[in-house]
């Protein structure tokens, strides 16, 4: 989908959208448009009861004068309340109505009420067409015509013209992290395996991100064994990735990122049920947002230090595989107890987080793991969990969610949650009592490999897939995560 910007004025062909406010469904644009048509729109507005809510929509196609293929009203809702995440929903549910309606060309008149930022609706708004237009269709083969979008081009007229194409300036580069994540989690397992996920990142290095890949004699050497422990029933060697963007000062304190990458988890000795297996290729969805975030801060060229870490690993049950009741040996020295081998995320957490601190020295870690179905039973696929050690990051990372409609609900952490995983065999075990706390005892797990270190944990199981479509993305990878990382590198870390 190209996305263009233009000055504000009636365009000759194609679709045209107009967007409506309540108290002013048709703006001073769509007024002078319905005197030239003879009415047509107050007629289409008083026939559908069109009155600018959010959501209604009311259509004329093929008007009697002029090129125009259709004329779209869509309703913007109360202009007070209209900013940038609902003019970035209002852009995918465009796409998502206008996408295969037999024109290649949409045009979107930028109106809006006193007090309202032109320029941040009008460049949200082109985010969300972008966004919403993403497929990930490339193992299709026998794919027509009628099965493809028609629309190949959208361009938003405004007034406020220079500060929309600076504003999506900006947009355009989390738009290619978010879609760089969306390709990363949709590819199937047999595809994305811990090398080719390393090697996918390694080119980020044509943008400037440092890139290093660990292999296995490397972790073997750093005594990785807590997530050498998850991998060894796997073909497939691990991989250590680790991305550094230095585009702060240089003795300027990285910003950490550490994320769970299980390209496929079978649950190991402790085998998930076979329904719904397959959806287990996007347990490296934490990881797959990681790798976004550093595309989008190398394009924008974002002032800032930042580090990201990529536990990658497969999680298999072959005859080499660890068992429940193992005790292994993690990076730290701390020694864990298995108890269940599909809790396998934490243990490369635990490595990957204690690795992170340990080299880098990082001024703040924030992990990101699909990381337990419990996250979902308490906040279905609505909010990231959140648990943090320390209350600036976490209220910065819940400013950081609102205003990217990414949002983040906190839990709690506690000495008598803690207790909880002690074990009789070793330092730590890897699970908690059944159905008590299932979530809070994975990031209490974690806690104790940050090392002091100011510390957040997203648990984002419910967020990096979904099942439906939404407003900004079609059935599949969602592409979670990056902007709201990205909101909270803008106004926390380059500040």
């Amino acid at each position: 989908m190209h996305i263009a910007f233009a000055r504000l004025a009636l365009p000759k062909s194609g679709a045209l959208v107009l967007l409506g406010f309540e108290g002013q469904p048709l703006s001073a644009q769509g007024a002078s448009l319905d005197k030239a048509l003879g009415g047509a729109l107050t007629r289409a507005v008083k026939a559908t009861r069109f009155a600018g809510k959010s959501g209604q929509i009311a259509e004329v196609l093929a008007p009697g004068q002029g090129a125009f293929e259709r004329i779209v009203l869509i309703g913007a809702g109360a202009g007070d309340k209209f900013d940038a995440v609902p003019a970035r929903k209002l852009g995918g549910q465009l796409y998502a109505k206008l996408a295969s309606c037999g024109a290649t060309q949409l045009s979107v008149l930028v109106e809006t009420p006193d007090g309202v930022p032109e320029d941040a609706v009008a460049a949200n708004l082109a985010q969300g067409i972008a966004l919403r237009a993403y497929r990930f269709d490339r193992y299709h083969t026998k794919r027509t015509d009628d099965d493809r979008p028609t629309l190949e081009k959208a361009t938003i007229l405004t007034g406020a013209l220079a500060g929309a194409r600076k504003l999506y300036a900006h947009l355009s580069a989390v738009q290619d992290g978010v879609f760089f994540t969306r390709d990363l989690v949709s590819e199937p397992a047999n595809i994305l395996y811990p090398a080719e996920f390393a090697r996918r990142c390694k080119a980020l290095s044509e943008l400037g991100v440092t890139v290093e890949v660990l292999g296995l004699a490397q972790l073997k050497k750093l005594k990785m064994g807590a997530l050498l422990g998850v991998s060894q029933g796997s073909a497939r060697d691990p991989q250590v990735v680790v991305l550094q963007w230095k585009g702060g000062a240089p003795k300027q304190k990285p910003v950490a990122f550490v994320g769970k990458g299980v390209t496929f988890d079978s649950g190991g000795i402790s085998i998930k049920p076979a329904g719904g297996m397959h959806e287990m290729k996007w347990d490296m969805g934490g990881a797959g947002t990681v790798a976004g975030l550093f595309k989008t801060l190398a394009v924008r060229k974002a002032k800032v230090n930042a580090v990201g870490v990529l536990g990658i690993v497969e999680n298999m049950p072959d005859g080499n595989a660890q068992r429940p009741g193992d005790v292994v040996t993690s990076m730290s020295g701390q020694t864990i107890e298995i108890l269940n081998t599909d809790a396998e995320g934490r243990l490369v957490l635990a490595d990957a987080v204690w690795y992170t601190q340990q080299r880098f020295k990082p001024r703040a870690i924030i992990d990101l793991a699909t990381l337990t179905g419990a996250i979902i039973v308490a906040l279905g696929h609505e909010m990231a969990g959140l648990f943090s050690d320390d209350d600036k990051l976490c209220d910065a990372l819940i400013a950081a969610g609102k205003r990217e409609g990414e949002l983040v609900w906190r839990f709690p952490l506690s000495d008598a949650y803690d207790r909880k995983i002690n074990s009789p065999v070793a330092d730590v075990a890897n699970i908690g009592p059944a159905g008590q706390a299932g979530s809070v005892l994975a990031a209490q797990f974690i806690k104790r490999f940050t090392n002091g270190v100011p510390w957040a944990h997203l648990d984002v199981a419910g967020m990096v897939w979904s099942n439906e479509n939404s407003a900004l993305a079609a059935r599949g990878g969602t592409g979670y995560g990056v902007a709201l990382l990205d909101r909270l590198v803008a106004d926390t870390f380059e500040k």
